[in-house]
């Protein structure tokens, strides 16, 4: 049975007076998108790791995000206690079910792992990359990270490894190609929290989405 997606490829090459794609001439588009040539890469983001993980941070606050580096995922619990006692929320958490998360012991934290609930006021993701050059973190969608979870709690925490910062746009979707055979339904690249300027063109804070942002970065 033919996919909604495949169902308007269809229509579309049938439009255009084409036929589906033999063989061959998927393998010929398949090395030609391979083969493709790099666009421009700005300099300031050809860096070591030590200076990549400088601008990653550096970029990441310029956009009022807080950056917390840690040693460990195991970390996670002490360092999240007083960003909820900071915004007077009790130790409630919705979690992204990625199992990454797996083996964390939460203690005395109430703990929704799943699509975050209207009444969720801190929620925890895992980013797929950070970008340097921007501060900018990558979220894919799917089972194990709903993106509700990157647009409702007002208070947004992401893990991120350190090993997972690259310097440019290029090296991240780069990064999507190599580890998966197929693109997810959405991809956000969040810079900083929710903001807008239309009203008045005074800087508000949780227009759109969450008003806090907090990047925990982990070391291992």
């Amino acid at each position: 049975m033919m996919t909604s997606k495949e169902a308007i490829l269809s229509r579309i090459r049938q439009s255009k007076g084409r036929q589906a794609l033999d063989a061959a001439r998927r393998l010929d588009v398949e090395k030609r998108i391979a083969e493709r040539k790099p666009f421009l890469v700005p300099a300031r983001a050809q860096l070591g790791v030590e200076e990549l993980r400088t601008l990653f941070i550096a970029k990441a606050e310029e956009v009022s995000a807080r950056v917390l580096v840690l040693r460990s995922k195991s970390d996670m619990p002490a360092a999240i206690r007083p960003l909820l006692d900071e915004s007077g929320l009790a130790y409630r958490l919705a979690v992204s079910p990625d199992p990454w998360f797996d083996g964390i012991d939460w203690n005395e934290f109430e703990i929704h792992k799943g699509t975050p609930r209207p009444d969720d006021m801190a929620g925890l993701a895992h980013a797929r990359a950070g970008i340097a050059e921007t501060g900018t973190l990558m979220l894919s969608s799917g089972a194990a990270s709903p993106t509700l979870m990157n647009f409702m709690p007002d208070l947004h925490i992401v893990a991120l490894s350190e090993s997972r910062i690259l310097g440019t746009y290029e090296d991240a979707w780069d990064m999507q190609r190599r580890e998966s055979n197929a693109m997810p339904r959405a991809i956000n690249l969040i810079t900083g929290p929710s903001r807008t300027g239309d009203i008045e063109q005074t800087i508000l804070l949780g227009a759109h989405g969450p008003r806090r942002l907090v990047i925990l970065l982990i070391e291992d």
